[in-house]
């Protein structure tokens, strides 16, 4: 009976090995996959995280390359009503005889807008050209035959661009063409 026992004992040991090793394949199989699961998670969640980070620090570039180009728009902007009041001086005086005082201020209006535009400041050409209402505010319509419609006709106030953004636009009348008298049309009607 004992030698039945040690038989047996030898049997389910011999079997033993094969079951352990086919156990010991399957735990390190789901251990492996397992691994390379967590691998891949920690691998997406780095890659994301370093193109938050390059989408950071590309805003973070292109705001401090804005700060710098536009970071005078506010002085500019408070500066804009002494050209204006120069121009106009420059108008009131011009039918004065004193020429002196029209000179200074001439060469004083010339000085700040040279100043001015080495900073990037520029004028919008207005008079005689198309409305844009991206650069013009219309402030009236003139009835005018000579010209086409929807043409710049007087700028009643200069407007400025600071680089390639319009800081003010400018004050302008704008071109319509003539509406027929009524008479003219029931006249017109009649023959």
């Amino acid at each position: 009976m004992e030698e039945e026992r040690k038989e047996d004992i030898d049997l389910s040991e011999s079997e033993i090995p094969e079951e352990l090793s086919a156990l010991s394949r399957e735990i390190a199989d789901q251990e492996e996959s397992a691994d390379k699961k967590a691998f891949q998670e920690m691998n997406d969640k780095y890659l994301r995280l370093y193109a938050d980070f390059e989408n950071y620090r590309k805003r973070v570039n292109r705001d401090k390359e804005d700060m710098v180009k536009y970071g005078n728009e506010s002085l500019l902007y408070e500066l804009l009503p002494v050209i204006d009041n120069l121009e106009l001086a420059l108008k009131h005086a011009s039918n004065n005889p004193a020429e002196g005082i029209v000179q200074g201020v001439e060469i004083t209006l010339k000085e700040l807008q040279r100043i001015l535009e080495k900073f990037g400041l520029s004028r919008i050409e207005a008079e005689g050209k198309c409305f844009d209402p991206s650069v013009h505010h219309a402030m009236m319509q003139e009835e005018r035959e000579d010209l086409d419609e929807k043409m710049v006709t007087r700028e009643m106030r200069a407007g400025y661009l600071y680089r390639d953004k319009v800081l003010r636009p400018s004050l302008v009348a704008v071109s319509v063409r003539p509406q027929k008298k009524e008479e003219t049309v029931e006249a017109e009607k009649e023959s």
